[in-house]
């Protein structure tokens, strides 16, 4: 049984690699993007790209040391190889989408190793859990994307291969044997570097910062508790100044009028402001909870659940047989390894859902202490067939489906614009995405300076908004001039559910060209059309060149 575990993780290992190689065409949030290559890229390789507003030297509200580290560090060995003339082709749009994601699936290992370090300290049968670990269509599709919270769980899986299991369990006084100064320093460090990727790391770090100072404190008081944590100010102190220097120099401007940069104060001011959580979308209380667990686990936040409502019938039974003082000086069951990842799940999902904005991608952290409760030693793996299905859905949808057409799309485009043009005849490219997420601009490869392609987001604007658009692109002089010095070529494009509006329009159609899947849920197909014949075209990407629009017929009076 062990053997076949092994095997299945191994596979499921080679699955995440080659995956990422293809690569993975599904579309999951605009962050993947817009929060580090998109920025990098344009820093680094001087392509053309959409700066969020983010990175911008009046809100800095996101720290760049992550984004160089992951997607900058993918593009500079790629510049570097294309001037040493060490890759046999030029940079294209395919190295710049996968680069930083295979320097983020190779990371994304490091959960594998702190797994396999921690199955068997907390109760954990090893390869279970390393096989429910690398078979979560979350490690396949979420840790191998250049999202922030993908680098927040690495950091909170590291964090508790820092905190022994043991110092959860501890209860009695006693004097602590100290440990190496320089484990102070890592733990603070960590938290200091996950609070500037994302400030709602504390939210993670609380349960393993409380087990670590009450393990270390030699008595249980309010002075010995608080001298164990300041011995984990200097090591975040000197992370935190390492990231402040740097934000520093990259965000500064003449305009500021302070030199030094804190991006994490910036994200709290932002993020703080009902109004500004209101703008990118507010949800119920109970979100991550009823609907985002479920969304990203399935079976193992069922199983979570259940074992969180067994423990709490465990308590009341517990204090029922015995007075309050008793109850409270006796060996509690919640000082258990099963209470304590309970601990570790619940406690972040509970502070995070004090927000009203609540995506279902800000829990992934919490994988790590999940396959470790639900891979005990003494008790199977739960629901295994609904696991596997629940998880094989997963995969296809956030990896294929879901807006799966874009970034192919990108990759069609780009041979479009780079192609050769014919002599004395220079193109102008207007590529109009309607009705889709945020194209990255970096994956056409395009300069910075001197492009003659316009990339468009029109979101999910209206019909008429639409027409008038392209109108007021097919009417610009240079298009209209007969025999002018111009060829322009306009792309539209637009989900198959949205077609339709493109040929109100009345412009003629040139070219079309369709890319299977892409399944978009802010305008999804109706169910008769999936029953239908044309279920394949509502189910694709649509590229359409337009012509130019034909003049208007006037009608000449008879005399």
């Amino acid at each position: 049984m062990m053997m076949a575990a092994r095997v299945l993780w191994g596979s499921l290992g080679l699955i995440r690699i080659v995956w990422c190689i293809l690569p993975q065409t599904g579309y999951v949030h605009p962050d993947e993007f817009f929060q580090s290559p998109e920025v990098m890229a344009e820093d680094i390789l001087g392509t053309k790209a959409e700066r969020p507003w983010e990175f911008g030297p009046s809100s800095s509200c996101r720290t760049v040391v992550f984004p160089l580290l992951t997607s900058g560090s993918a593009f500079w060995l790629l510049r570097l190889w294309e001037q040493l003339g060490l890759w046999p082709c030029p940079v294209n749009g395919y190295m710049l989408l996968v680069g930083p994601r295979l320097l983020l699936t190779a990371l994304s290992f490091v959960l594998d190793g702190a797994v396999y370090h921690l199955a068997p300290l907390w109760g954990a049968e090893r390869w279970n859990a390393l096989a429910l670990l690398a078979g979560s269509y979350v490690t396949l599709v979420f840790y191998t994307r250049t999202f922030s919270n993908a680098i927040e769980g690495l950091l909170f899986a590291w964090l508790l291969v820092l905190v022994p299991p043991n110092a959860a369990r501890s209860s009695a006084p006693k004097q602590p044997a100290p440990g190496p100064w320089w484990h102070r320093w890592l733990l603070g460090g960590i938290v200091a570097a996950g609070f500037f990727n994302r400030p709602t790391f504390l939210a993670f770090a609380v349960v393993p910062l409380f087990f670590w100072v009450t393990a270390k404190a030699p008595h249980p008081g309010f002075k010995s508790l608080t001298q164990e944590a300041l011995a984990l100010l200097p090591g975040a102190a000197l992370m935190a100044a390492g990231f402040v220097a740097v934000d520093s120099w990259y965000f500064s401007s003449p305009s500021r009028a302070s030199p030094l940069v804190l991006t994490p104060a910036n994200f709290l001011h932002y993020n703080l402001d009902p109004q500004n959580l209101a703008r990118h979308g507010t949800h119920m209380r109970l979100t991550h909870l009823v609907i985002n667990g479920f969304l990203l686990f399935g079976p193992l936040h069922a199983r979570a659940l259940q074992a969180l409502w067994q423990q709490l019938q465990t308590c009341l039974q517990a204090f029922a047989k015995m007075d309050v003082q008793r109850g409270l000086g006796a060996q509690n069951p919640m000082s258990s390894l099963k209470s304590s990842l309970l601990l570790l799940y619940f406690t972040p999902l509970a502070l995070l859902s004090a927000f009203s904005h609540q995506e279902a991608r800000f829990l992934i952290p919490l994988l790590v202490p999940l396959v470790l409760l639900c891979s005990s030693q003494t008790q199977p793996l739960p629901w295994q067939g609904s696991l596997v299905l629940f998880n094989a859905l997963g995969a296809l949808f956030f990896g294929c489906l879901h807006q799966g057409g874009l970034v192919p799309s990108l990759g069609h485009l780009e041979q479009v614009v780079h192609a050769p043009m014919r002599p004395g005849t220079p193109t102008h490219y207007t590529l109009l995405f309607s009705h889709t997420y945020m194209p990255p601009r970096h994956l056409l490869h395009l300069p910075s300076l001197g492009s003659a392609v316009d990339v468009v987001d029109m979101a999910g604007t209206e019909d008429w908004v639409l027409c008038q658009t392209l109108n007021n692109f097919t009417s610009q002089p240079a298009c209209q001039r007969a025999g002018g010095p111009w060829l322009c070529r306009l792309f539209v494009v637009t989900p198959g559910t949205t077609r339709p509006a493109v040929e109100k329009c009345g412009f003629p159609l040139k070219n079309e060209m369709l890319l299977f899947p892409h399944l978009t849920m802010e305008d999804p197909p109706a169910l008769s059309s999936l029953l239908s014949g044309v279920w394949r075209d509502h189910l694709s990407l649509h590229i359409v060149e337009l012509g130019a629009k034909p003049p208007p017929v006037t009608e000449q009076l008879l005399p």
